[in-house]
């Protein structure tokens, strides 16, 4: 007797895992690879894919790390360029996507939609976890987790401005490519 995922996974054809693969330049430099939740955060999974197939995320910064907690990049907007004073105020062209939160805990290396006050305004920002932060737990859409390369993700340049802000030259999302 087929158990209903087998059947599932029959009747839907071949499953493909969909990730990403981010070359990091700066202080930390190398790549890193997250494999997508597009089974629990489906419509931030299908935006952030396509944000990233169009090559929008490339030259973008992480404009707020902070130590033991999460480094945050994404902004489309004003995260790339000669000036990126704005960084952490955009998002993209699309629109804002609804919250699907999910039992999945915060915990290292998970990778999280960042939002305004709202829950339901992510857009293209995302964050990495360095460390566990179960106050985030239900409050934000879990949309993945890096399965390769934290040890890079641990070496990104460390915000010492107001709330995590990087100063100076921040690292960059060198190029972002989709994988299956």
């Amino acid at each position: 007797m087929y158990k209903l995922a087998g059947i599932l996974a029959l009747v839907a054809g071949p499953a493909f895992a969909v990730g990403l693969e981010i070359d990091i330049a700066g202080e930390a430099n190398g790549t890193i690879k997250i494999d997508l939740f597009e089974d629990i955060a489906p419509l931030h999974v299908a935006q952030i894919t396509a944000i990233a197939q169009a090559g929008d995320y490339d030259g973008v910064v992480f404009h707020r790390v902070i130590e033991g907690f999460m480094a945050q990049t994404g902004d489309v907007q004003y995260g790339k360029g000669d000036d990126t004073s704005r960084a952490g105020m955009g998002g993209s062209d699309l629109p804002d996507i609804p919250a699907e939160f999910s039992d999945l805990p915060f915990e290292r290396g998970v990778v999280g939609m960042a939002r305004s006050q709202s829950p339901n305004s992510a857009n293209s920002q995302f964050f990495i976890m360095f460390d566990e932060g179960a106050f985030l737990n239900g409050q934000y859409t879990v949309v993945g987790k890096v399965t390769e390369g934290m040890d890079i993700v641990d070496q990104i340049k460390l915000g010492t401005g107001a709330n995590g802000a990087v100063v100076g030259i921040p690292d960059m999302m060198q190029a972002v490519r989709v994988t299956e």
